[in-house]
């Protein structure tokens, strides 16, 4: 085992920064993919909703092939720019080509390119995100130091949801100023903002490989023997990865599928323009900006498990407004109303979804507890295929309620029935993953105190080897 001062490093806030950066990058892609290609791909590409359902599921089913293979690979090689954040750049550059070109329209709707252009974007987002997460664990073993980086992590992840929720709708209308009220713009305008966020993003990256260093990682002797079938090993023998795997699924699921839903309920059940459209996905991140820095106090005073109850309670009282404020006669009148629900949805589903990623150097500590070996790789592999998974319900699900309830995009006015299969996409079905949500993390055992001392004793193991 390779470490540094004992394994549990001080990180100074520009490492800290410095490490945020690629979550941001990743945001202003991945975050842009959750929100607004399915609506894309109906609206201005011109596929069917329940084609592009289909195609959704497709892609997280490669992703479940690729993703163990991906995190073999980074556990049993070094390469010269580092073990897990060369992969930053070298993941990064295709994964920015292929994220500008899924929202080019060259093909006319062409699902054989739709399928090519989503499946190398999926492959190379894993190239960049699984080494990413296996880099958190990599820096420090110190709980408190996991906590600030965490912190600081989301915070700017938020950043990039900010500025894809708020800030695209914005540029779009830059690109195309017509008279279209909506988001379903010219192909061109979708392109060339895809291409300046790609761009920020890949300088991002590039900007998170040069202030990252791995400081706890294993010796390349004691990865020889990894492969692909230690996922499988790694999640039966694991109890609290198990936990947090389904707890990706339902609370990403829920987040996906509210995003996804977002542009759908301006546009159809509230008429809303692009600048309200804009405010309203900009108040999904806004909220990080107010609580994110204050995470370590509230964990500090009301617990790990104890701050997950208390921010999946406010996302589920934040969707019951919504819900019950959408059955306003000339709620276009009332905005004011849609905005508060929504920031406070949107406070405790960014909370939850974000602290969530502090519990995964967790979960890599106790399996090194339990069998000797940090492989930090497979296991972010298998949380990034829960995390995709939980992801694409964000397509599969609102594509298939759509086409459920007869939408029809060429259709400026909605029938009642399909307005209120929106609405169930933006409230009902992610109050339910909410409260499948609580009731998972509910069974969590690691506390702080009991993972310090999983790590102390780790580093006494290697001390008298």
């Amino acid at each position: 085992m390779q470490s540094s001062n004992n394994g549990f490093c001080k990180l100074s806030m520009l490492q800290c920064i410095g490490f945020g950066s690629g979550d941001l990058a990743q945001n202003l892609i991945y975050q842009t993919v959750s929100m607004y290609l399915l609506f894309f791909y109906t609206n201005v590409y011109g596929l069917d909703p329940a084609v592009a359902a289909v195609m959704f599921l497709i892609v997280r089913i490669v992703d479940v092939i690729w993703d163990p293979i991906v995190g073999t690979f980074v556990d049993k090689h070094n390469p010269r720019l580092g073990k897990y954040r060369s992969y930053l750049v070298l993941g990064g550059i295709p994964l920015t080509a292929f994220a500008i070109l899924c929202f080019w329209n060259g093909f006319q709707g062409s699902l054989v390119y739709a399928y090519i252009t989503y499946v190398g974007l999926s492959i190379c987002y894993t190239l960049v995100n699984v080494p990413y997460g296996a880099l958190n664990a990599s820096l420090t073993r110190d709980t408190w130091e996991i906590t600030k980086l965490t912190s600081v992590r989301m915070f700017m992840a938020n950043v990039g949801g900010l500025a894809v929720g708020m800030g695209l709708p914005i540029i779009l209308r830059l690109f195309d100023p017509g008279e279209t009220t909506d988001m379903s713009m010219s192909d061109s305008a979708w392109f060339a903002t895809m291409t300046i966020y790609g761009l920020v993003g890949l300088a991002l990256l590039i900007f998170c490989f040069t202030q990252c260093r791995e400081r706890v990682i294993m010796d390349s002797k004691e990865t020889e023997n990894v492969k692909v079938a230690d996922l499988w090993m790694e999640f039966v023998h694991n109890q609290p990865l198990r936990i947090i795997a389904f707890f990706f699924i339902t609370a990403f699921g829920l987040m996906a599928i509210s995003n996804s839903a977002g542009a759908y309920y301006m546009n159809y059940n509230l008429h809303g323009s692009a600048g309200e459209l804009s405010l309203f996905m900009g108040l999904g991140s806004i909220p990080a900006f107010i609580f994110m820095p204050l995470i370590p106090s509230i964990k500090k005073m009301v617990g790990k498990k104890g701050m997950f109850y208390i921010f999946l309670a406010t996302a589920i009282i934040g969707m019951a407004l919504l819900y019950t404020i959408s059955m306003i006669d000339s709620l276009k009148e009332h905005m004011w109303m849609v905005y508060v629900a929504q920031f406070i949805k949107s406070t405790g589903i960014i909370v939850a979804t974000g602290y969530m990623w502090a519990l995964v150097p967790e979960v890599i500590s106790f399996g090194e507890y339990t069998h000797g070996r940090r492989i930090s790789g497979i296991v972010n592999a298998l949380t990034g295929i829960f995390y995709k998974a939980g992801m694409a319900l964000g397509g599969v699900v609102p594509g298939l309620v759509l086409a459920f309830v007869g939408f029809d995009k060429d259709m400026p006015e909605q029938s009642a029935f399909a307005q209120q299969g929106i609405l169930w996409l933006v409230a009902v079905i992610p109050s339910v993953l909410l409260l499948l949500s609580m009731f998972i993390i509910s069974r969590y055992e690691l506390d702080d105190d009991v993972i310090d001392e999983i790590n102390r004793e780790i580093e006494h193991r290697h001390a008298t080897k």
